[in-house]
């Protein structure tokens, strides 16, 4: 029998075995794809005891829950809900911003949606949600299709087996409720917004679709590129076509018996630099199936104490970034909130942002590598993790594993994050150090890093940086917070520093809360000030530090916290940014614009 038939045959198998619904491996490059949006208005259901999930004896519905959709039929029926008739919220968004009752609301929402499909034979639909926060659980035409732990990171279910011609619905159990063995934990430091916080979408594609590639530079070399493309199946003999018009590059590549196809040619790329973000149109073909992409090419490694960019020394001057949007309180998702938080990061002189404290959206990685804005991308292993409980160490690197799969061909992103400011225990290390190698064995063309924390002397005035993860790590990062949570900021302006390892430092997080708005003594905290005088002697500090890297002062925007409670100051916002959540610029803004002009001028 020849390859061909044995091909045929392997396909329809697949096709006859599948299971009607199920999570699927993530559809690399959504937004490349043809789709139908799910966007828009969506019916809610607030469920603060999980009435709609559980029966009376707290066992899960198998019928009869919210998911089912069920209608009175006759007016002797007992229905006690109707998701047609509840009210309607914004998808995406975070129902934090879009109810006042659920402002710090923590536990279940329903939501529903209707959408009619044109069922199409040979095509398989695909249902994508780019980030539900935390625990989600599908439905579609009351079937379960699946469910998600973790609201940062996108997820799809092959629904193909359960949509029909016509009119069908998609209901989502939201659940955001804290609890201490997930990732983060209860502890943290930013808003807990809750809902299908990203976008929705049915993807339509072939039977036999593309489901994954990655291209690159070469181990490190300039002028020859390497990558693969995977089908969703494990079909020998399939042909893929790859085209980079400007480089002049195509081939034609044949799929293995994994379905997998290698690519690797001669090119001379321009790489990829903040100064010039250089991307190439990428294209790739196969039969029924075209997808367009933008690639950029670059290497990143260290040597001793340097970062090298494409074989150059290079200065990280960078900003942290929360996912909140600009000019109103809320989860940011659009490209609007993206271009709007990067264009302020440039405007600061930055040619670096760290995402803090999760993998951002699609969106905002790609619009920083058009921007020309490194990236240091982080997963939320944050502050005291379960460290002995083995499912928090899974969630953790399914989360690590989900980042790193959507954007591996994203070339602005340097640095994969593991932690940030974690305790120090064996348990610990243990969990960080294994989290280190799974990144490194999925991704080794970038470099690993987390934001450790100092211990201090005041009598020697001396800084110490001792880590026992210092060996797992590429790149020594820590948080410092000199004149807000501990010492004087003129006593420890000239402090001494003890970094006994040989690899680049950035200072991930250093800086102090303002009220735009609000001044006063340059000693009084929470005025614009204060936090001018603390800029100022924070980077003559950082200034001492040998083999100094980069900055990631913390944070560009005031951002939501119900850890920052006090009347008229905070009123639940964190006042670290260097501008207002209305979109004012503090003092302490041009600070730091300037030390970056500096660090510019001293590359000249």
């Amino acid at each position: 029998m020849n390859k061909k038939k044995l091909s045929l045959i392997s396909m329809l198998l697949l096709i006859i075995l599948q299971i009607p619904a199920k999570e699927i491996p993530l559809v690399s490059s959504i937004y490349q794809r043809s789709y139908i949006s799910l966007n828009g208005k969506w019916n809610y259901v607030i469920d603060p005891l999980e009435n709609g999930y559980y029966d009376y004896r707290l066992q899960p519905f198998k019928t009869a829950g919210f998911f089912e959709n069920k209608k009175a039929q006759d007016p002797s029926d007992l229905v006690e809900y109707n998701l047609d008739t509840s009210p309607l919220m914004n998808v995406p968004s975070d129902w934090n911003s879009q109810d006042e009752q659920l402002f710090f609301y923590e536990g279940t929402v329903w939501f529903k949606k209707d959408f009619p499909i044109e069922k199409k034979t040979g095509t398989r639909y695909v249902l994508y949600f780019g980030a539900v926060n935390y625990d989600a659980k599908v439905y579609v035409n009351g079937k379960k299709v699946g469910e998600h732990i973790g609201g940062y990171t996108p997820f799809n279910f092959d629904i193909t087996e359960v949509i029909h011609d016509g009119d069908n619905f998609v209901v989502v159990k939201v659940d955001n409720k804290r609890h201490k063995d997930n990732v983060p934990t209860v502890n943290m430091d930013w808003w807990n917004y809750g809902g299908i916080t990203r976008e929705v979408m049915i993807a339509v594609l072939p039977e036999t679709y593309i489901e994954d590639y990655s291209f690159q530079l070469k181990d490190g070399n300039t002028d020859q590129l390497t990558g693969w493309i995977k089908l969703n199946y494990p079909i020998a003999g399939q042909t893929v076509s790859v085209e980079i018009p400007e480089l002049k590059v195509k081939q034609q590549l044949r799929t293995d018996e994994n379905g997998k196809a290698w690519f690797g040619c001669k090119a001379k790329p321009v790489l990829w630099t903040p100064e010039h973000p250089k991307l190439y149109e990428f294209r790739l073909s196969k039969e029924n199936e075209k997808i367009t992409d933008e690639i950029g090419f670059r290497t990143i490694c260290t040597e001793g104490k340097k970062i090298l960019l494409n074989g150059k020394h290079v200065f990280l001057r960078g900003i942290s970034i929360h996912e909140e949007a600009p000019f109103r309180s809320g989860r940011a998702w659009s490209r609007e909130d993206a271009v709007t938080l990067l264009t302020w990061a440039k405007e600061l002189g930055c040619n670096y942002v760290r995402l803090a404290h999760y993998p951002h959206h699609e969106t905002m990685v790609r619009e920083a590598e058009k921007m020309g804005l490194m990236v240091w991308s982080e997963i939320p292993v944050y502050w005291t993790i379960s460290w002995e409980n083995p499912a928090t160490y899974k969630n953790a690197e399914n989360q690590l594993h989900d980042m790193i799969y959507r954007d591996k061909n994203r070339c602005a992103i340097v640095i994969w994050s593991i932690a940030n400011e974690t305790p120090h225990s064996e348990a610990r290390d243990r969990f960080l150090s294994n989290l280190s190698a799974y990144a490194c064995n999925m991704d080794n063309t970038r470099l690993i890093s987390m934001a450790m924390e100092t211990t201090r002397n005041p009598e020697t005035k001396t800084i110490h940086m001792e880590d026992s993860m210092n060996e797992y790590v590429d790149i020594i990062s820590f948080n410092q917070y000199m004149g807000w949570y501990w010492g004087n900021m003129t006593e420890w302006a000239n402090a001494n520093w003890n970094i006994p390892y040989d690899k680049p430092v950035i200072v991930s997080e250093f800086g102090g809360g303002a009220l735009q708005g609000l001044h006063g003594d340059s000693n009084r905290k929470f005025t614009e000030e204060y936090q001018e005088e603390l800029y100022k002697y924070n980077l003559q500090m950082f200034d001492r530090i040998s083999g100094l890297s980069g900055l990631s002062p913390w944070v560009l925007v005031d951002f939501r916290s119900p850890r920052r409670q006090l009347p008229g100051i905070q009123d639940f916002f964190n006042r670290k940014g260097l501008i207002s959540d209305s979109g004012n610029k503090k003092k302490a803004f041009y600070i730091m614009k300037s030390y970056y002009e500096e660090k510019v001028k001293d590359k000249r």
